[in-house]
């Protein structure tokens, strides 16, 4: 019986904490960090979001951690620090980190097509709009694993933009959660490509085919997989692609209606088991799971002595891997910033609207949680809540005000 399978009937053993340290022995500001907390709580008394949790850390201790507002607005029940949340794409970082895990075994180089492992990819078209009609043209080189994890593969998203080949995203079953990997893989496969391998970053559904490599690669599922080499030993025990009915108490949720835009929010059933185990946003997590993750980034590849990921491959990753020309589409990489394999990476200490240090990396999830990583200020952070509408405003308030109290 799995770990996943055994989440139905029992409770998961809690993660390890972390270390904790005083804000000021880590050159942290607690009038500045209750500053955070209390801007947080603000916006739960305006009601732009249920509840949140932020925790700071810094040199190896976390600094600050706190639980704002409630859980669930169906509940009273306030916010905790084991509450648990969908992290959609902060899936991501952690399924780069596998496939990178097998690249350190050399199953593969990075500039390998991704045909040679899913050979539905060979015969893939790109989609050209002329006059309000699609057509279809050969790709001019093939699309490559790089390209997978730095979403210049010209897969996308349907819920990007309108372009005749998003349209065809909608109209398939890509978004069901009863498919398998193989499977959504392979619809992918069939459905043109948006660009040209390598000339655009449009975010996508990549990370879910790097998934479905990772499956091929080593013969086993990807939440399998996840939990032996990157899950069970950093003991992010409650990290999965569902969680178990004990665990029904302890589930974060979103406002039916989104405060923000007004629309109906539908998010997945966490207490389901998908078919599907989507690398690019299918597990839930709390704040401490993610925040081990973290550490172990943040340590150069390492934590609690045991090592995830090489030291120089982890730099690799961290690094601007955006050739000169490639047009970013969409805000998702703000100014000042490039993208490396699997983070979003900043490039300039100044053009982007908020603090932070140049070789920072970061992603986010659709539901309202984000992390980023600052090697030069020893520091991490990780904002979970599920609050969708407000997520790029929230980003960059929590950013201001934790730069704000480093000293």
């Amino acid at each position: 019986m799995t770990a996943q399978t055994a989440a139905k009937t029992t409770a998961a053993p809690q993660s390890p904490p972390l270390p904790r340290g005083k804000p000021e022995s880590l050159g942290l500001s607690p009038a500045g960090l209750q500053r955070l907390s209390d801007a947080l709580k603000r916006e739960v008394d305006k009601g732009t979001m249920p509840g949140a949790t932020i925790m700071v850390a810094r040199r190896g201790e976390i600094g600050w951690f706190d639980a704002v507002g409630r859980q669930s607005p169906a509940s009273p029940g306030p916010m905790t620090e084991d509450s648990i949340f969908r992290i959609f794409s902060m899936t991501k970082p952690i399924v780069s980190v596998g496939i990178m895990m097998l690249l350190e075994e050399g199953h593969f180089l990075l500039n390998e097509p991704v045909a040679k492992f899913i050979p539905e990819f060979a015969s893939q078209k790109v989609g050209v709009e002329n006059n309000g009609k699609l057509e279809l043209v050969p790709v001019e080189r093939p699309m490559t694993i790089q390209d997978l994890l730095r979403h210049t593969s010209g897969v996308t998203y349907d819920h990007t933009g309108n372009s005749l080949v998003q349209q065809l995203y909608r109209e398939s079953r890509l978004r069901s959660r009863k498919i398998s990997n193989a499977e959504h893989a392979a619809l992918v496969a069939s459905l043109p490509l948006i660009c040209q391998p390598s000339a655009e970053w449009n975010y996508s559904r990549s990370t879910d085919i790097l998934g479905r490599i990772i499956e091929v690669v080593a013969g086993k599922s990807l939440g399998a997989f996840l939990t032996e080499r990157i899950l069970a030993p950093l003991q992010m025990a409650e990290t999965a692609f569902f969680t178990g009915e004990v665990n029904a108490g302890r589930l974060a949720e979103p406002f039916p209606i989104d405060p923000w835009n007004g629309e109906k929010v539908v998010l997945f059933n966490m207490l389901e088991k998908p078919a599907m185990e989507s690398g690019g946003g299918g597990l839930v997590s709390t704040t401490m799971d993610y925040a081990r993750f973290c550490q172990m980034l943040l340590n150069g590849g390492t934590l609690d002595g045991t090592r995830i990921i090489g030291r120089k491959t982890l730099e690799l990753m961290a690094s601007d891997h955006l050739a000169p020309g490639v047009k970013i589409q969409g805000t998702l990489v703000p100014p000042g910033h490039g993208f490396g394999l699997g983070f979003a990476v900043r490039t300039q200490p100044g053009i982007a609207s908020f603090p932070g240090s140049v070789g920072q990396f970061f992603w986010s999830g659709m539901a309202g949680t984000f992390f980023w990583i600052d090697p030069k200020e020893e520091l991490f952070c990780v904002f979970m809540s599920q609050a969708p509408g407000q997520r790029e405003y929230t980003r960059t308030l929590v950013r201001n005000l934790v730069y704000a109290a480093v000293e």
